[in-house]
């Protein structure tokens, strides 16, 4: 890189100098050189005051510019500059048409943004800045303008031609050609433009919606998977009947189109009328996806349903506001997957999620705020800070406002805001204005990073009745904000009597760095249920004693902090054996053996939750399995990974033996011969039968290996051989190596389904697995050019397999290192969303770090490194 990024700020954002009120676009498409011909609308602002002579600029990259014209007038190269960032010229007038042809190379592009080739199909991927690849334009979210596109191509190879809106016309043209065009009634940012061409296959339903209007829903797959849509589409019929009962939000057009591609960045794009996908997202059937993948799917095409509203019709003044659109929506998916599902499975979830991704994020190098204050690459900001925390913020209104408080606030917002594009601030604004409330201190979650910490502490007053439950929060310093300020947040509290009954069951609000709440009439000493719900995003730094956690795992009436418990109580176990392990030379048997009476007794409870009937079978599921090896190395610093990775495999085996006898009763009791159906309680029964057979090879009694390969042999269903497969993953057994060589042979040409292969090689704890990673990366299904492989088997690595990742030889930073190397000059967006992980390095020991320093430095040090890897490595290394 010749000079340091320039780094964007919030706080300097201007208006338009001009707007751009209607698009007309001509696509001539062909793989190696498309010419792409626009007609800008273009009107001054007048709060800039601009006009005739003003300076126009229009973004514009990897473009080659054939010509360009003002109202009818082709200027000469000396009446326009153009450079690697965009074209000016001059104003003609405060209005006038701005005609630009340009040519763009579709099959080159490998950074998938703009105008791309997906296997035999064109597609395109504008957000959040890939329109400026496709034609010079105001590249901005705040530019919001109406759009006719009319698109040429060859009719054998094209016979599918789709654009955002409403198709208008279609015909043939001469050479074996046909056009499409197609015209977006409402006006919408540039990053929402959308246009697929190829052959593709195409399955149609169709839905009413609750005014009456019939919508033609159509999935577009590449042939031979029209079997693979039925979820997906049943997830849009019902997300969209959802949406209407519980937002009151209708579908605007007569026509809903979904594409799934194989070569996508993201999980999917929630293009006006036109929603892409990444195919992982949307195919599916018994023997090809999982029961995760069917959860997926629906979170999926329900979040983007959704956008529809909180993002299309309502969209964002910048994209510093991006959670606007993204924290709004990720709740609304959730609410959606809880109403489909288990609530209180969905929430376990949900929390996990943000664990396992934010709150490392937070803790880190690259700790931002839901609404950041600066970016070099606004690529890097599509983050889990801005959606699952900034759905958490979104949920923290929810619980404050009540369902018919926020509802009422939500109205508010679409009304006050439909057809334009705002702020964060405008979204709390319509929630205060609707209920009479201030939430200005609530707002801090906007602009302030990091994960809050509370303690507490309780004090009974026997003879008053009385419980005082006294509360603190800090927050601790995050790059760039040394001193935090106190943050309001909802409480869940509940207090519990000896029988297991709610004596309290309260929501309180905590808005001080020390707060006291009295509950009165409390009638015996409590055990304190603290946070339910997970009612506020932040960590609980109050250990309570053993006993307390059995009790709560055992009778707490809220299904979370059940869960919870058990997983404080499985936390606390391993991190004091972590220790002992390292105290003792490595051994991790005799580590849990100085933990004394607690291994037993917290066998004891997870058995009692196991066989507990009265619960649901996929929270039993959840409930039984041990933190993982990621979790627990946030919670230890320095981490060790190999003792991390040595002590929960004892426990595991522990709890195998321990519970041998209900762990094989519910394995064979929650058998099924019926029908694959990919229902909630279908799902979790296989899930707590695949919990079981996990911890009974675990045992490492080779009938249950032996058992294991016989589940994967016998299996009808993806769900039940994955289950099968993970647990062989790890072992020397011959079933492993029939079952991994099967797998291949059957999905050879499957490029969603292999993935799952690549990617439990990634991940799998033996010795020789880095090894196997630099074989697969030669496997004939595998190129970096595609987001999805490279996830799979590079990213599940680092991101999924610590033991093998933090080597204390460095081997695995250094392979690492490499990869982002070589993919940044393939697909640089996708480099740096990898480049996380190197960024922990102040999280392990002085060696460990160094090594992972030292990859750092050599990535920073490539020739031409891309401004979106650049600011990931430098904002890592820097900590």
């Amino acid at each position: 890189m010749s000079e340091q990024p320039q780094v964007i700020h919030r706080k300097d954002y201007k208006e338009p100098d001009f707007f751009v009120e209607k698009v007309e676009l001509v696509f001539d498409l062909e793989r190696d050189v498309t010419n792409v011909k626009s007609r800008l609308f273009i009107a001054a602002n007048p709060a800039r005051g601009t006009g005739k002579g003003d300076e126009v600029f229009l973004h514009g990259e990897d473009m080659k510019l054939l010509s360009v014209a003002l109202d009818g007038v082709r200027l000469a190269s000396s009446d326009f500059d153009v450079d690697a960032e965009g074209l000016r010229f001059a104003a003609p007038g405060s209005n006038f048409i701005a005609e630009i042809e340009t040519q763009i190379s579709p099959a080159n592009n490998t950074r998938l943004e703009g105008l791309y080739v997906s296997q035999s199909a064109f597609c395109t991927q504008c957000e959040a800045e890939g329109f400026r690849r496709i034609t010079y334009f105001p590249d901005r979210p705040d530019v919001m303008a109406t759009y006719k596109v009319t698109i040429n191509a060859d009719k054998t190879n094209c016979p599918v031609l789709l654009s955002n809106g409403n198709l208008i016309d279609s015909g043939d043209l001469d050479g074996g050609r046909h056009f499409a065009v197609w015209e977006d009634p409402f006006p919408k940012p540039s990053y929402l433009f959308a246009l697929v061409a190829g052959d593709l296959a195409c399955v149609e339903d169709s839905f009413v919606t609750m005014s009456g209007r019939k919508v033609a829903l159509r999935i577009f797959v590449e042939h031979g998977n029209e079997d693979r849509c039925d979820y997906a589409m049943d997830s849009l019929i019902r997300s969209m009947k959802w949406d209407e009962e519980v937002y009151g939000l209708e579908y605007d057009l007569d026509l809903f189109n979904i594409v799934a591609v194989s070569d996508f960045n993201m999980g999917a794009m929630e293009n006006k009328s036109l929603n892409i996908f990444n195919a992982k997202y949307i195919l599916a059937k018994p023997d090809t996806a999982t029961d995760m993948d069917y959860e997926l799917i629906e979170s999926i095409v329900a979040h983007e349903y959704f956008h529809n509203w909180s993002g299309n019709r309502v969209t964002c003044r910048d994209w510093f506001q991006l959670s606007l659109k993204e924290g709004l929506t990720v709740f609304r998916d959730q609410e959606f997957s809880a109403d489909q599902r288990s609530r209180p499975v969905q929430r376990i979830k949900d929390v996990a999620q943000l664990r396992a991704r934010q709150f490392p994020e937070d803790g880190g190098p690259l700790a931002h705020p839901v609404r950041p204050d600066s970016y070099m690459e606004i690529n890097n900001f599509y983050t889990a800070t801005v959606y699952e925390k900034g759905a958490e913020l979104i949920r923290m209104m929810h619980t404050l406002l009540g369902p018919d408080g926020y509802r009422k606030g939500i109205d508010l917002y679409f009304d006050r805001h439909d057809g334009q594009a705002v702020t964060c601030d405008d979204f709390a604004k319509a929630m205060e204005d609707a209920n009479g409330i201030d939430f200005t201190q609530l707002k801090r979650w906007y602009s302030q990073a990091g994960t809050p910490e509370l303690t507490w502490t309780g004090n009974y007053d026997a003879d008053a009745k009385q419980f005082r439950l006294s509360v603190s929060q800090k927050t601790a310093p995050t790059p760039g904000q040394p001193d935090k300020q106190p943050l309001h947040m909802p409480i869940a509290i509940g207090l519990l009597g000896a029988d297991g009954s709610d004596l309290v069951a309260q929501m309180v609000e905590l808005t001080s760095d020390s707060q006291e709440f009295v509950f009165d009439g409390v009638s015996e000493k409590p055990v304190v249920s603290f946070n339910r719900g997970f009612s506020a995003p932040v960590n609980v730094m109050t250990d309570q004693p053993d006993e307390e956690l059995v009790f709560l795992m055992g009778n707490d009436s809220d299904a979370f902090n059940r869960w919870e418990a058990g997983q404080k109580y499985a936390t606390r176990l391993m991190l004091s054996a972590i220790t002992a392990y390292e105290e003792n030379g490595g051994d991790a048997d005799a580590a849990l053996d100085a933990q004394g009476d607690s291994v037993e007794s917290f066998i004891a409870a997870m058995g009692a939750t196991l066989m507990n009937d009265d619960l649901d079978k996929a929270f039993r599921a959840d409930a039984v399995m041990l933190p993982g090896e990621e979790f627990l190395s946030e919670q230890r610093k320095p981490a060790n990974p190999e003792a991390i990775h040595q002590v929960r495999k004892a426990l595991r085996k522990r709890i195998g033996l321990g519970l041998m006898g209900d762990l094989a009763n519910t394995y064979h009791q929650n058998a099924s011969n019926a029908a694959f159906t990919p229902d909630a309680t279908s799902a979790g029964q296989r899930a707590l039968r695949a919990a079981s057979l996990s911890y009974l090879v675990a045992s490492e009694k080779g009938e249950y290996a032996d058992l294991a390969a016989e589940q994967y042999r016998t299996a009808d269903n993806m769900t039940d051989q994955m289950a099968a497969l993970s647990v062989l993953n790890n072992l020397d057994h011959p079933g492993r190596a029939e079952a991994l060589a099967d797998f291949e042979e059957r999905f050879a040409k499957d490029g969603v389904v292999l993935d799952k292969w690549f990617a439990l090689q990634a991940v799998s704890s033996r010795d020789d697995t880095l090894a196997r990673i630099k074989d697969l990366m030669s496997h004939p299904a595998f190129t970096m050019r595609n987001p999805n492989k490279v996830r799979s088997l590079i990213g599940a690595f680092a991101m999924g397999n610590p033991r093998a990742f933090h080597a204390k030889d460095g081997s695995g930073y250094e392979f690492y290192a490499d990869r982002l190397i070589e993919l940044d000059d393939i697909n640089p967006q996708v480099a740096a969303r990898l480049c996380a992980p190197l960024g922990t390095w102040a999280k392990y020991d002085g060696e460990r770090a160094s090594l992972m320093k030292a990859a750092l430095e050599r990535v920073l040090a490539k020739p031409e490194i891309s401004r979106d890897l650049y600011e990931i490595a430098s904002k890592s290394i820097a900590s």
